[in-house]
C-alpha cells in the first residue's frame, strides 16, 4: 500500500480535493498540508483531552461501505491513551448486537468523535481498531476503577490521523454532576451569609 503524502489524505480523498477546489477552500487546506498537515501521533494535550472525556463515538463500516455508529461512555478516564499512537477502553457488555465487532472483523478502519460541550471543543480521529477477547489483564488494565460495568472485552485503536474542529454551531452544556456540585456551593455559601447576616443583627440589637 502506497503511504499517503499527507495524513489528511485519510480524509482528503481525491474526489474532496476536487469538491474543495470547485468550492474554494482547496488553496487554505493545501497550505496546511505543506505546513506538515494534521497530527499522526497523541499530543500530551490530545491525551489529556481524550482521558477527560465520558463520552464516545465510534464509527465503523463493514465490508459494503455500510457506516455504524455506537456510542460508548463511562467515567472520566475510561479512555485510555496507551502510547504516542494507541487509545484503549473496555467494552462494556450492551445490548449484544455486536455490529462494530462485525465490522472490524471485515474492515479495520475506524473513527474516534469526541466532544466536550462545556468547553465547546471537538476532535476527530481517524484510526484502525480491533477487539481484543479473552486477554483478563488487558481488560482490567483499561476497566475504569469501581465502576459498576461488566466489560466483555477490549477494543485498541490505532491514530493515523487527527484533527479539531473549531466550536462554530457547538451548544454549551454543562454536566449534571457539575451544576450539581456548583449549585451546592452557592446553597452553602448562602447559609453561611444568612447566619452571618443574623449574628451581626443580634450584636447590633444587644448594643
Amino acid at each position: 500500500m502506497i503511504a499517503p503524502a499527507f495524513t489528511s489524505d485519510v480524509a482528503f480523498t481525491p474526489t474532496v480535493k476536487a469538491i474543495q477546489s470547485r468550492k474554494g477552500s482547496r488553496d487554505s487546506y493545501a497550505r496546511v498540508e505543506q505546513r506538515g498537515g494534521w497530527r499522526a501521533t497523541i499530543t500530551p494535550d490530545l491525551a489529556a483531552f481524550v482521558e477527560a472525556q465520558t463520552s464516545v463515538f465510534l464509527a465503523t463500516a463493514n465490508a459494503e461501505g455500510q457506516p455504524y455508529i455506537q456510542h460508548r461512555g463511562g467515567p472520566a478516564g475510561f479512555l485510555k491513551v496507551l502510547d504516542e499512537q494507541a487509545i484503549g477502553f473496555a467494552d462494556f457488555s450492551g445490548n449484544r448486537q455486536f455490529i462494530t465487532q462485525g465490522n472490524l472483523e471485515d474492515n479495520d478502519r475506524a473513527f474516534l468523535f469526541l466532544i466536550d460541550y462545556m468547553l465547546r471543543q471537538r476532535i476527530k480521529i481517524w484510526g484502525r481498531a480491533r477487539i481484543v477477547e479473552n486477554d483478563p489483564e488487558l481488560t482490567a488494565k483499561l476497566m475504569p476503577p469501581d465502576y459498576k460495568a461488566r466489560p466483555e472485552q477490549a477494543i485498541l485503536f490505532t491514530v493515523l490521523a487527527w484533527d479539531a474542529n473549531c466550536p462554530q454551531h457547538i451548544p454549551q452544556r454543562f454536566e449534571a454532576a457539575d451544576v450539581a456540585a456548583a449549585l451546592a456551593e452557592r446553597d452553602r455559601r448562602i447559609a453561611d451569609l444568612e447566619q452571618e447576616v443574623a449574628r451581626l443583627r443580634g450584636a447590633r440589637t444587644e448594643a
